[in-house]
């Protein structure tokens, strides 16, 4: 089965008052079955427009990146993240299939 994954790019404009929203995201991933992939880190910008933050979360599924979001807990969440950032998150199923 595919696993799920969010794809999230943030720029942050108040260091300290995101901080909360970070804080409890591992708690929430947890829950969910989500881990970390990509968590900041060197990156380069090669084409587009490239935000300060980069974010990639594995969950077992598709449906469970999908139920985590929508969950009670990561609603509240993003109420602690808005203020502070401006965020670009999508939800894509992985690719379990033959590669070339």
């Amino acid at each position: 089965m595919a696993r799920g994954y969010w794809i999230g790019r943030v720029d942050v404009h108040n260091e300290e008052g995101y901080k909360p929203y970070a804080q409890a995201n591992g708690a929430i991933f947890k829950k969910w079955g989500g881990r970390y992939v990509v968590r900041g880190g060197t990156h380069t910008g090669v084409e587009g427009q490239a935000r300060s933050r980069n974010v990639v979360i594995e969950f077992p599924d598709y449906e469970t990146a999908m139920a985590c979001y929508r969950s009670p807990e990561y609603q509240e969440n993003i109420k602690r993240r808005t203020p502070h950032s401006i965020a670009e998150l999508v939800i894509v199923e992985g690719f379990d299939g033959q590669q070339p």
